[in-house]
């Protein structure tokens, strides 16, 4: 069944669409890639030579980011390892840039908290974890106002973060989904921040099912249950609408990738609508729908809940998730923390 997709910009559509192989749109981009690339080179050196500063802050600091532009499921990474570090006694906080929010000075993200004002992200995890989050362009300026406001924090994780060298870490986390390194060249003539060669300490594929090694692990999002976004403790088996007229509607990063579990789950769906990454709602996407029940993802629903007109939608189901990484990538996470 084909996914109707919804793109704000058609030069994005164009680019993600060349993004994917060597073609002559890609091509035609290379020398501007090269430039970018000397402007990496260069901003490393900058750091190294100290003419740019780096910040170390009073505890460790564990970085979850990618080099593929866009998303690659970073979110439940992080509150998995909220939940693990809690579970071994640690206190964590969170800290994020706030992709979209408005405000421009560091502040804390509280649960009642709108996504305009501090990101789609960050609130989910605020509203999930329960662990102080603090958003700002500046991470270090963040971190620090979140260890002011919360002395017992006692790891920082950086929710993304991979490319904002001014603040030094103590763990790299790299993420990566099954679309690999797409066409393996640099923006914009290809999707990555940086080159294949950029090194971490660990990596974690999302949706991988290769061998896992010492530093490099599979990862696997799921959820199993929807809960109704009008009142969230109207919960349903996903594996009971099996014969309701169910669309499925995502505005992140790789929305296939949340059809496709919702499939393995055995939802079978009329229809699958793709939206930008961190789309804003300011159109309804689900009024032309024609469905009994509407699946979507946290990240979308922190934003619907407080939109008139969409907050009161009976359809509109919202599917909770969770990462499932092997234990042995907490084992050398923890290991690492402890020197």
């Amino acid at each position: 069944m084909p996914t109707t997709v919804i793109k704000t910009n058609a030069l994005e559509n164009l680019l993600t669409q060349a993004w994917q192989r060597r073609g002559l749109i890609a091509c035609l981009l290379l020398p501007l890639a090269a430039i970018f690339f000397l402007i990496i080179l260069l901003r490393r050196l900058f750091y190294r030579l100290g003419i740019f500063q780096s910040s170390t802050l009073p505890v460790p600091v564990i970085v979850v980011g990618n080099i593929f532009i866009g998303g690659t499921g970073k979110t439940p990474l992080v509150l998995w390892l909220v939940s693990i570090l809690r579970a071994h006694g640690y206190s964590p906080g969170v800290i994020s840039r706030g992709y979209g929010a408005h405000a421009r000075a560091v502040i804390e993200v509280k649960s009642d908290m709108s996504a305009a004002e501090t990101g789609d992200e960050p609130l989910l995890i605020a509203q999930k974890s329960g662990v102080p989050v603090f958003v700002g362009r500046d991470r270090v300026a963040a971190a620090r106002g979140l260890l002011a406001a919360y002395p017992k924090v006692d790891v920082i994780i950086s929710d993304d973060g991979l490319q904002h060298y001014a603040l030094n870490r103590t763990i790299e986390i790299q993420l990566s989904d099954t679309r690999g390194h797409g066409n393996g060249w640099l923006l914009p003539a290809g999707p990555l921040r940086e080159p294949v060669s950029r090194r971490s300490d660990f990596y974690v594929v999302n949706g991988g099912t290769s061998m896992p090694s010492t530093h490099t692990c599979n990862m696997q999002i799921a959820g199993t249950e929807a809960e109704q976004m009008s009142d969230r403790r109207q919960r349903v088996a996903l594996s009971s609408l099996r014969n309701r007229r169910v669309a499925a509607v995502a505005g992140i990063g790789h929305p296939v990738r949340f059809f496709e579990m919702l499939r393995l789950q055995g939802v079978v769906l009329k229809s699958t609508l793709a939206l930008p990454d961190h789309f804003d709602f300011a159109t309804n996407p689900f009024a032309g729908i024609e469905a009994d029940v509407i699946l979507i993802t946290e990240k979308d629903a922190v934003k619907c809940k407080g939109i008139a007109g969409i907050a009161q939608d009976t359809r509109l189901w919202v599917v909770p998730v969770d990462a499932r990484i092997a234990e042995p990538l907490a084992q050398h996470i923890l290991e690492k923390l402890r020197g």
